[in-house]
C-alpha cells in the first residue's frame, strides 16, 4: 500500500511540472501584452512606437526623396539658360526634404486612435508643419528673386535690392508666424489692435530709429551711393560704403576702421561721391626761377601741353578741360598753371599717371636750362648799431649782393670799433 501511494505521487508530481514549465511564457505574454496595451493620454505603447518608427523612417529616406525630386527639378531647370531658376531650386532643396516628415506626421495622426481633443492637437501640429513649409520656402526664394531684380533696371540698385531683400525676408517671417498662431487659435488682429495703441508712446521714444528708416530709404531710392563707394561728408566720415543698412549704414575708412554712420547724417549733410566721378583732375602750380626767359617759358608751356595732349591717359579738349598756362608772377617764382584730367577714376592708377607726368615735366623744363624756383627773400639794412664789427664773410657776401633799389648806392662798411657804416646788403634763400 505504501508503495502503490509513493508511486502515485511521484506520477502526479511528474505530472505537474510540465505545467508549470508551460505557464512561464505565458505570463510573459500576458505581461507584454498588458504593457503593449498601456496607454497614455489614450495612446498606447504599441502605438507609440509604432508612431516613433514611421517618424524614423521618413528621417531616413528624406534625404533619398530630395535627391530624386531634386534631380528631376534640376533637369528641368538647367534647360534654360537663366542661371535664377537654378538659384530657386538649390534654396528649395531644404523645404523639399522636409516633405517626408509633414508626411509622416499626418500618417501618425490617421492611424492613431485618441480622443477628439488630442485628434485636434495633431490636427493643428499637422497644419503648423504645412504652414511653416511653405514659408520657408518663401523665405529661402527671397534671394535668388532678389538677384533677379540686380541690376535689371536703373531703379534696381545692388543697395536698394539688398535692402528689400532684408524687408521681405522681414515680412515673409511676421506673416508665417501671424499664420501660425492663427492655427493655434491665437488672434493676431486684436494683438496688432493693441500694438497700435502703444504705438504712439514707442514713437515718441524711437523717433531716431523712425528717421534713420526713412532717411536709408531715401538714400536707396535716390541712389547718393551704392556698396563700394568712395565717399566723403565733412566732420562725420570718410572711406568705402561696405552696408547700407535698415538703421545705419557701414563705412570703411581708409585706415581699415569700420564707422557705422546713422542714415540720417548721410541724408541731412552735404555728401560728396569721389567714385561718380567722370575723370580726376590733376591740379597744380609749377614755380620757375625769375632767371627765366620769355622763350624759355614758351618752350616749357609748349612743352607740357603738348606731352598731355599726346598722351592718351589724359582727356582731350572738348571732351574736358585742359590748361597750361603762365598763371601768375609769385613773390619769389614765375607760375605755371597745369590744369587736366586723367580717364582713369581709381587712386592707383591715378598715382601712376600723375607720377609720369612729373617726371615729364622736370625733363621739359631741364631741357631748356630753366630751373625750378626756391623761396627766398631779401633783407637790406640801412644802418648798423653802434660797436657792431663786420667779419670779412660778412664783407664778401655784402660785396656779392645783388643791387638794392635805384638810386645812391651805399658806401662799403668798415671794421674800425665804434665807426658806423653807412649801409650793409645781404641777400639770403
Amino acid at each position: 500500500m505504501n508503495g502503490d501511494k509513493a508511486s502515485n505521487r511521484l506520477r502526479g508530481s511528474m505530472q505537474m511540472e510540465p505545467n508549470t514549465t508551460s505557464s512561464i511564457p505565458a505570463a510573459l505574454r500576458a505581461s507584454l501584452i498588458d504593457i503593449w496595451a498601456y496607454g497614455f493620454l489614450g495612446i498606447t505603447v504599441g502605438q507609440l512606437v509604432l508612431a516613433m518608427l514611421i517618424l524614423s523612417a521618413a528621417m531616413a529616406v528624406r534625404r533619398l526623396f530630395g535627391y530624386v525630386i531634386l534631380k528631376q527639378i534640376r533637369y528641368w531647370s538647367k534647360r534654360t539658360s537663366s542661371v535664377i531658376d537654378d538659384a530657386i531650386v538649390e534654396a528649395l532643396a531644404p523645404p523639399i526634404r522636409f516633405i517626408p516628415i509633414i508626411v509622416a506626421t499626418l500618417a501618425i495622426s490617421t492611424f492613431l486612435v485618441v480622443p477628439p481633443q488630442a485628434k485636434e492637437i495633431f490636427g493643428e501640429i499637422n497644419r503648423s508643419l504645412v504652414g511653416f513649409s511653405i514659408f520657408w520656402g518663401l523665405f529661402a526664394i527671397v534671394v535668388p528673386v532678389g538677384a533677379l531684380l540686380d541690376g535689371r533696371k536703373a531703379a534696381f540698385s545692388r543697395a536698394m535690392v539688398g535692402w528689400g531683400v532684408r524687408v521681405a525676408k522681414v515680412l515673409v517671417l511676421s506673416l508665417g508666424a501671424a499664420v501660425i498662431l492663427e492655427i493655434w487659435g491665437i488672434r493676431v488682429g486684436p494683438f496688432l489692435a493693441g500694438f497700435g495703441l502703444v504705438g504712439v508712446a514707442v514713437a515718441l521714444g524711437a523717433q531716431d530709429l523712425f528717421k534713420n528708416l526713412i532717411a536709408g530709404i531715401f538714400i536707396i531710392g535716390e541712389q547718393r551711393f551704392r556698396n563700394g563707394d568712395w565717399i566723403l561728408v565733412d566732420g562725420i566720415v570718410e572711406g568705402t560704403v561696405e552696408v547700407i543698412g535698415l538703421r545705419t549704414t557701414k563705412v570703411r575708412r581708409f585706415d581699415m576702421a569700420p564707422v557705422f554712420v546713422p542714415n540720417s547724417k548721410l541724408a541731412d549733410n552735404a555728401l560728396t561721391n569721389f567714385s561718380q566721378m567722370t575723370y580726376r583732375r590733376i591740379s597744380w602750380i609749377i614755380g620757375l626761377d625769375y632767371h627765366t626767359t620769355v622763350d624759355q617759358l614758351r618752350q616749357i608751356r609748349d612743352g607740357i601741353e603738348s606731352h598731355i595732349l599726346g598722351d592718351g591717359d589724359f582727356v582731350q579738349p572738348p571732351e574736358a578741360p585742359t590748361f597750361v598756362r603762365i598763371a601768375s608772377f609769385s613773390t619769389s617764382s614765375i607760375d605755371v598753371m597745369v590744369y587736366c584730367f586723367t580717364r582713369t577714376t581709381e587712386w592707383g592708377e591715378w598715382l601712376k599717371i600723375k607720377e609720369a607726368l612729373a617726371y615729364a615735366l622736370k625733363e621739359v623744363v631741364a631741357k631748356t636750362g630753366a630751373d625750378f624756383a626756391s623761396p627766398g627773400s631779401a633783407v637790406y639794412v640801412e644802418t648798423m648799431p653802434a660797436g657792431t664789427e663786420v667779419f670779412p664773410l660778412q664783407q664778401q657776401q655784402s660785396s656779392a649782393a645783388r643791387p638794392g633799389p635805384a638810386g645812391p648806392q651805399p658806401s662799403q662798411p668798415t671794421t674800425h670799433n665804434g665807426d658806423k657804416p653807412d649801409a650793409v646788403s645781404r641777400q639770403t634763400k
